[in-house]
């Protein structure tokens, strides 16, 4: 999905899941790719993050270098954070919820444009075991990549505990973000 186009919906609860099956040793993989993938020359990213509570910054900085293409991160759980630290307007939030297509769109645009980067990378989900509505279950997240083009997201449902969906989502992001600059 690209732009603020709304998103196709959640869907029944319990439709469509996937196996959150991530590891740490596939989260560093994906990071060390990453790293490979900006540069050189550096292209540099910026992260915001809601359900995995900086998990992906986590991983980003496990890989020497980082410095050189990672400007920093936030984690922005509440929607006044995410409201202060990436400019997410309160109409789009009250119109579409947190956990939404709209809003990683403008976490990751909102991002990139705060922190300066060429990148933005974004997360917003409900992790578990609690926070699930009638519409958005327990492991519906969305992850977002803009760039100076426009934005991309994705949108999925993970099928495992509270630490394997933060894990799922996190990889779910760097797998976006290295399909985007490639």
């Amino acid at each position: 999905m690209t732009g603020h186009a709304p998103s196709a919906g959640p869907g029944p609860v319990g439709a469509d899941r996937e196996p959150a099956s991530a590891t740490t040793e596939t989260l560093l993989a994906l990071a060390a790719q990453v790293a490979a993938a900006l540069g050189p020359p550096a292209r540099t990213l910026a992260t915001a993050e809601s359900c995995t509570g900086g998990l992906v910054g986590h991983v980003l900085t496990e890989v020497a270098g980082s410095s050189a293409w990672y400007e920093g991160g936030a984690v922005v759980y509440s929607d006044a954070v995410k409201r202060r630290v990436a400019g997410v307007p309160a109409t789009l939030l009250e119109a579409h919820g947190a956990v939404s297509a709209e809003v990683a769109d403008a976490l990751a645009r909102g991002i990139r444009e705060r922190l300066g980067t060429d990148l933005g990378l974004s997360v917003t989900g409900i992790a578990g075991p609690s926070g699930a509505t009638p519409t958005k279950p327990v492991g519906l997240v969305y992850v977002a990549v803009a760039d100076a083009t426009g934005c991309v997201v994705e949108r999925h449902v993970w099928d495992g505990d509270r630490s394997a969906n933060k894990r799922a989502s996190a990889a779910a992001a760097l797998r976006l973000l290295l399909a985007r600059v490639a």
